[in-house]
Parts: structure tokens; C-alpha cells; sequence
């Protein structure tokens, strides 16, 4: 039998295991490429990247393994009270049972809950079933880049009043 899909905090020992999640993802819709986080040196350090101020990072795990994680940043050059949604990301066996949306709100309501007035997200084309979620949870796309995330790789962009 198994057991209840647990939400929680990231701990160091799932760094491993998120960073191939993540990097499996992208992998599967083509989306491995340079500008992304498949090569962001930081994708393999998550739960030291998430000990920063004002961010979070959450992990599914059941049975021991971990399916998919969400994180909220304080990135670099956003506007006042903006954080970046990040790294949501699941394993394919995680896909379409709703996970993803709980991780997003879960994140979302963590953001609201310590301080922000708004979330940011950046995306692309190949994780188009990701921008639809996005898009039914209040989403809307922008015309350019805000903050400096580093992922040049990414062409949408999309924020939410919280």
C-alpha cells in the first residue's frame, strides 16, 4: 500500500534527487538547454540555494521518493514586494494528479503569507501544459523580462497579483 504524498521543506538530502527530477523534465520536452536551470550550477544545491531570506522551497515525497518540488526567490532586480515562482518541476509518473497545483498554491500561499504583493514566473513554449496551469491560476503573461533570473533561455513570462 502506499502512502500519502507528504508536502514539506526541502532538506539537503534531497538535492540529488530534486536536481534529477528537474533535469529529467526538461529533458523529456526538450527543453535542455543552455539558459535554463538544466545547466544552473545551482540546480544541484537547492536546499543550500532556498537558505536565502525570503525564499522557500517544497518537496513531494512518498514512499521514501521524491516526485517534484516548488519554490518561491527573492530574485535579483524584481520589483518591491515580487518573488519569483521556481523550479516546479515533476517527475512524468507525478504528472496530471493535481501535485503541480497544490505545489504552486502551497508556494503562493507561503509568499502571501510573508509579505509579497506579487509573483513572477518565467517559462517556455516546450512546458506549455505548465503555462496552462499557470494561466488558470491567475497568470498573465507579460511582454518582457522583470528581475534578473539569468535564465536567458526562458521567453514567457507571466505575473500574479497575490
Amino acid at each position: 500500500m502506499s502512502e500519502a504524498i507528504q508536502i514539506r521543506n526541502i532538506e539537503p538530502s534531497d538535492n540529488v534527487a530534486i536536481a534529477a527530477v528537474i533535469r529529467a523534465a526538461l529533458t523529456e520536452f526538450g527543453a535542455n538547454k543552455p539558459g535554463t536551470v538544466y545547466f544552473d550550477p545551482t540546480t544541484d544545491h537547492l536546499y543550500e540555494l532556498f537558505k536565502a531570506p525570503g525564499s522557500v522551497y517544497y518537496v513531494a515525497e512518498q514512499n521514501g521518493n521524491i516526485l517534484g518540488g516548488c519554490g518561491i526567490f527573492p530574485t535579483e532586480a524584481l520589483p518591491e514586494k515580487t518573488c519569483e515562482l521556481v523550479k516546479l518541476y515533476l517527475d512524468k509518473n507525478a504528472r496530471g494528479t493535481g501535485l503541480g497545483k497544490k505545489l504552486l498554491l502551497k508556494a503562493m500561499d507561503w509568499a502571501k503569507a510573508n509579505g509579497y504583493d506579487q509573483v513572477y514566473l518565467e517559462s517556455m513554449p516546450e512546458l506549455s501544459k505548465a503555462v496552462s496551469i499557470y494561466e488558470n491560476v491567475g497568470f498573465e503573461k507579460l511582454n518582457q523580462a522583470l528581475g534578473n533570473s539569468g535564465h536567458c533561455g526562458c521567453d514567457i513570462w507571466m505575473l500574479k497579483k497575490l
